[in-house]
């Protein structure tokens, strides 16, 4: 299959090329878009058919429901009903990073949300998405536009590198605002339950209604008979093709540890990264040292986050360490990020 790339740089300028992927999405292909959490792989989500395609693009397993993505408040077509609270996190957090699950109505087929009664809804922030699903006249189901448990893309040229080859189109814009993907909050139960942390944090969310929850089964290990409700709850993801673990601890015995490891790895002709806050990124005098943001700022480190794993890959290290960061705000999804990419190997010093 020929790829097609076209990058919006000026949406009034470019908007032929929005049209052609609009059509492409309309007639039941598959096109990669921008959006402010991450890349998307997008495909009509009101067609099976279409929406199959994503599956086969990304290797992607068929329990692992997707994302729908409109470009209003209005979803009344889609749900069976919106609750209060749904309705007070819409009106607060859209368009934005926060994808809402509801109970479904039958024009959601079941390959798209995975053969459960309920659907994850979002609307984007970022401009050339909401476009792209206005022209398109339907709501876009989207997974990361990545393979399948790797990294997910944050950049145009990350799309293209697993792609191109694969999807009818690619859409380029800016790199992702927020670096991880939207936070996700089930409001089919009472109170609601975060399934999965993102940008919009529990305590923005309790500012909104203080009996919000998280699911105890995205802080650990999930069971091999989960169903998940949620994409990023059951199966490995945002993985870098090396080994990847994590040293939680105390600063000075995280550099200590690191250190003890990196010189092994060394001494065992290995190729290690070390992905670090600022503070810390002189601390480490061997192996690579790729520096994710500032402590004072987890904002830039979720930005920056996929994109060191990827740049781990280009590399070719063999292992990656990282140092844990406090699961608090834009933290816990950061370490909920970085605890599936390391397939929960934490080493607490």
């Amino acid at each position: 299959m020929e790829t097609k790339v076209a990058i919006i740089k000026d949406m009034n300028k470019d908007i032929e090329d929005l049209k052609e992927a609009a059509r492409i999405i309309y007639d039941g292909g598959v096109v990669a878009f921008p959006t402010e959490t991450v890349y998307g792989l997008g495909a009509n989500a009101l067609n099976e058919d279409a929406v199959s395609k994503i599956f086969e693009a990304k290797g992607r397993p068929q329990d692992n429901p997707l994302i729908v993505h409109v470009a209003s408040k209005n979803i009344d077509d889609l749900v069976v009903e919106v609750p209060e609270i749904a309705q007070k996190l819409i009106d607060k957090f859209w368009p934005g990073p926060l994808t809402i699950i509801l109970n479904k109505k039958e024009i959601i087929p079941n390959k798209t949300s995975a053969n459960l009664a309920s659907v994850g809804i979002r609307m984007p922030s970022n401009n050339i998405a909401l476009k792209l699903i206005e022209l398109s006249g339907c709501p876009i189901a989207a997974p990361s536009a990545n393979i399948s448990g790797r990294p997910s893309p944050t950049d145009v040229e990350r799309c293209i590198e697993d792609l191109n080859g694969k999807i009818d189109f690619i859409l380029g814009g800016n790199k992702s605002d927020v670096g991880v993907e939207s936070t996700i909050v089930d409001c089919t139960v009472m109170p609601p339950v975060v399934l999965r942390p993102g940008g919009i944090t529990l305590e923005m969310l309790r500012e909104v209604y203080s009996d919000i929850t998280i699911d105890k089964a995205i802080q650990g290990k999930p069971r091999e008979d989960l169903k998940p409700k949620a994409p990023g709850m059951k199966y490995r993801h945002y993985a870098p093709k090396a080994k990847l673990r994590i040293i939680k601890g105390n600063k000075e015995k995280t550099i200590e540890k690191i250190n003890e490891i990196v010189q092994n790895y060394i001494e065992n002709e290995k190729k290690v990264a070390i992905l670090s806050t600022e503070e810390l990124s002189n601390k480490f005098p061997q192996g690579k040292v790729i520096t994710l943001g500032s402590e004072k700022n987890l904002n830039e480190v979720a930005r920056n986050l996929f994109e060191s794993l990827r740049k781990c890959d280009d590399l070719k290290v063999d292992f990656i360490l990282c140092q844990a960061f406090e699961e608090d705000g834009v933290g816990l999804a950061i370490m909920n990020r970085l605890n599936k990419a390391a397939g929960f190997d934490i080493l607490e010093v």
